[in-house]
């Protein structure tokens, strides 16, 4: 295992954080000054500060995003984050994002083999938004957003669309996507001509926020988590 790897599995800092920590001189292994970009093998002692360090358990954590909190671990400008909600002793990040004012399903983790599984095209894993829009979007809307939008950075991927509630001023649009672009719900739906209003993720893989209130958390069952894994082949 990478020695920033070590250090941000047990809790004292991100992985560019533990490179700072190696430079200054800080960590040792095995008794002896760590250089950056070195490995660690099972049974050595790492210490931070001559403090010796233990890796933390995995943990997985879906959160019901409430709108006006940042998706990060930190923020400079002091916004509340999705991380301050979750109260487990690890050291958890979001996989993903989810603009501030999106609701819905957030996986946080610190199994970053997982996450970038999950993150990566490739595997396709799809998430599935609830968009209020103006508007009442007629098939030929629906269509474009299955068969692909060209957006400023490209066409969009295939998608799932249906209305899930029609009205005359404002309609939802159920939207099944495989992609991770900035904004791309948003962005789609304005370029068929339906602005969104607001924004949940109802589904992240194969996990609901159904029965979790905004703000709400819970840790995923042994099945979900065998899913995820299943999907992303890890």
């Amino acid at each position: 295992m990478r020695l920033n790897t070590f250090l941000a599995r047990s809790g004292v800092a991100s992985r560019r954080g533990a490179d700072s920590l190696i430079e200054a001189g800080r960590v040792t292994v095995n008794g002896l000054r760590a250089e950056l970009g070195s490995n660690t093998a099972e049974g050595d002692e790492v210490a931070l500060d001559g403090v010796v360090l233990q890796l933390e358990p995995y943990a997985y954590v879906l959160l019901n995003k409430p709108p006006g909190t940042i998706t990060t671990a930190s923020d400079p400008q002091r916004r509340p984050t999705v991380v301050e909600l979750v109260d487990r002793p690890e050291r958890l990040f979001p996989v993903g994002r989810l603009d501030a004012d999106t609701t819905g399903a957030l996986l946080l983790t610190n199994d970053g083999a997982l996450a970038n599984r999950l993150a990566h095209p490739r595997y396709g894993v799809e998430k599935t938004y609830l968009a209020t829009v103006r508007g009442s979007p007629c098939a030929s809307a629906l269509s474009q957003l299955e068969e692909g939008v060209e957006l400023d950075d490209g066409l969009t991927a295939p998608a799932r669309a249906r209305v899930a509630r029609r009205g005359a001023r404002e309609s939802v649009v159920e939207l099944v996507v495989h992609e991770g672009r900035k904004h791309q719900v948003k962005r789609m739906l304005a370029a068929v001509g339906h602005p969104v209003v607001a924004l949940e993720r109802a589904r992240y893989a194969s996990l609901s926020v159904r029965g979790l209130a905004p703000g709400a958390w819970r840790d995923l069952t042994p099945a979900e988590l065998a899913q995820l894994r299943r999907i992303t082949a890890v």
